[in-house]
Order: C-alpha cells, then structure tokens, then sequence
C-alpha cells in the first residue's frame, strides 16, 4: 500500500494478531464492504457515502469557484488548510499520455457542464506540479479560454520553513517566477 513501509506493515500484521479472531474478521468485513459505501460524489467526484459530498451538500459554499484536483484526497489536504470555502472538481488523474491516460479518460467532461450550469467565474487549477500535472493544467486552461472564467493556479515555490540551501533548481525557478509584492 503506498506510504506503508515494511516497518508500518509488520507493525500492522502484529497488531492483528494480538488482537482476537474476531477483530481480523470484522476488519476484513470492513475493508471488503468498503466500495459498497464509499462512492464519488455525483457532482465533483470527491469520495461520499451519500449522493453528494460534504462540501457539495454545504449551501455556505462559494459556487462561483471550483478548485481542480488530481484526487479525492487532494480535496482533503486542501480542506485542512481552512482557507477554501469554494468547491471541488476531481479530475480522477492526469493527462498521461505514456500511460495511455488522455481527456476522455478524466473528468473532465464533468467540468465543462459545471462551469456552464453554475456560473463559474474562476476555476483553480490544483494538478501536482510534475510533467503530466502541469500538461492537464495546460489543457484545462485552453480548453476554457475565451469564456467568462478566470483560470488560477496555486502558487508553486519553496514550502515554509524551507531553505534555500536545500531547494532544487526548478522549485527556485517556480518561486521566482511566481514571486508576489509584499503588502
């Protein structure tokens, strides 16, 4: 499982078998029910276990505003920042065309719909800051271009905290092109 090293999984597999049978069986219930319960959401694709998403079902939510993400866990990174009240579009990926990964393979017909029947005035593009990432913002951006929405990326640059010692060439490259005036 990604993110599980074999250290986690043998602290995992330990765990388990101190606990009792029944703990084993009820958490393979679990794991094998899970795609009963959890489903994307109708409207942005984030994960749900009701028609709509929390975000999608609150009406406090700004409408005019769809942040685009890779994956339904970008929708929860983004949430604990508590800075975005808008609402979510996930893509289900990115373009990838080594990977036989193209537009028609993302949700991103979806999006065209929602930004047509919503009036949408920005769309933030939120894709990872790689190759394949900065190709579906591209597109995304041309696909959208000429109509009455604005097209936003989040900023890319060094992390807080960060040194600059320790940057790569390209993350200090971002930064400077993405450099803001101070207020």
């Amino acid at each position: 499982m990604p993110g599980v090293g074999k250290k986690s999984a043998t602290r995992m597999a330990y765990f388990i078998l101190a606990q009792d049978r029944r703990f084993a069986g009820t958490l393979a219930d679990e794991i094998g029910g899970l795609h009963d319960r959890i489903r994307p959401c109708s409207v942005c694709g984030n994960y749900t276990d009701g028609e709509l998403c929390e975000v999608c079902a609150d009406a406090r939510r700004d409408r005019a505003a769809i942040c685009v993400v890779e994956h339904p866990q970008d929708v929860a990174v983004l949430e604990a920042s508590g800075e975005y009240r808008g609402t979510y579009h996930v893509l289900g990926g990115v373009i990838a065309p080594i990977d036989g990964v193209g537009p028609e393979q993302l949700n991103i017909a979806s999006l065209e719909g929602r930004v047509a029947k919503e009036g949408t005035s920005e769309l933030i593009i939120a894709t990872n800051p790689t190759v394949d990432g900065d190709a579906t913002a591209l597109y995304i951006a041309r696909l959208f271009a000429g109509r009455a929405v604005t097209i936003s990326r989040l900023a890319l640059g060094l992390p807080v905290g960060g040194d600059l010692e320790y940057a790569d060439r390209l993350t200090i490259a971002r930064s400077l092109r993405g450099r803001v005036p101070l207020e």
